[in-house]
């Protein structure tokens, strides 16, 4: 069982296609027992509004706590809260019952720190079983009381300890040791996706701010009075330097990114020996 940890993104469509295997939205329910479990909570948030979810209404469900907290972001900064585990099985393992996909789930969870028994806020998250021999999690870190869901520092550690224990557990088969080895990204790779994570137009807090403004600057362009248009220039103004601090902030991502790695000196050669002449 080995657990991959994706990129954050602002958006849980993406993740749940990839769990899915085809594009969101899906029109009518998904197959049967495609979301084998969620976050305890959800019975009751829902009050019982439906036995069944489109794809399209889980992938609303997972996005509401981004849309209902606009200015909520992460340690970095960002607004990418959509956290994306996938678990795949070795391929001799055997199919396991809905019961044990879904015990693997919440373990799962609460090792990656989504879920804590008894929190009453904590995230909105489901895990999906839709494809042979694998399973994602899928969860909003944006918690219910607006704070941001803290996640282990020491994330892979956890997640890999739980799998070899679900493992054990299950009387599943272990991956070989080489097989969860992943490259360790360099100081300037990790600083440059925190740089990129503050321009991207979609997601970052810049943006959000920078739409704020701006549809502030139409509203007041719109109303009668004097000052109308010369407050509405001054935001179209503010919006425009922000625009370019994301530029520059992307710029800046794209030459860490690229950025060499330094060399380390040669050793210098030995000196070379002479050998003492003897006089004739």
């Amino acid at each position: 069982m080995i657990p991959r940890v994706n990129a954050r993104t602002s958006t849980p469509h993406d993740p749940l296609s990839e769990a899915l295997g085809r594009d969101v939205p899906i029109e009518g329910g998904l197959p049967e027992h495609a979301v084998i479990t969620y976050w305890p909570g959800l019975d009751s948030y829902t009050d019982g509004e439906q036995a069944t979810w489109t794809a399209a209404q889980w992938a609303e469900h997972l996005e509401d706590p981004l849309l209902e907290n606009p200015f909520v972001t992460g340690p970095c900064g960002d607004r990418r809260a959509i956290f994306h585990l996938d678990v795949r099985l070795h391929p001799n393992d055997r199919d396991l019952a809905a019961a044990e996909w879904a015990e693997a789930a919440h373990r799962l969870a609460r090792a990656a720190g989504i879920e804590t028994p008894g929190d009453t806020g904590g995230c909105h998250w489901i895990a999906v079983q839709a494809k042979p021999g694998r399973l994602d999690v899928i969860a909003n870190l944006i918690r219910l009381d607006s704070s941001w869901q803290q996640q282990p520092a020491d994330l892979a550690r956890r997640l890999s300890h739980e799998a070899r224990r679900i493992e054990r557990d299950l009387h599943l088969t272990a991956p070989a040791p080489h097989a969860a080895t992943r490259p360790v990204p360099t100081a300037s790779a990790q600083l440059a996706e925190v740089l990129a994570q503050l321009a991207d137009e979609d997601a970052s807090p810049l943006a959000t701010v920078r739409g704020l403004v701006e549809h502030t600057a139409h509203r007041i362009a719109r109303q009668a009075g004097p000052a109308g248009p010369d407050t509405a220039h001054r935001l179209e103004l503010i919006a425009y330097r922000l625009h370019g601090i994301q530029q520059d902030l992307d710029a800046t991502a794209a030459h860490l990114a690229t950025a060499p790695r330094p060399r380390t000196a040669a050793p210098a050669p030995p000196a070379a020996r002479t050998s003492a002449r003897r006089s004739p």
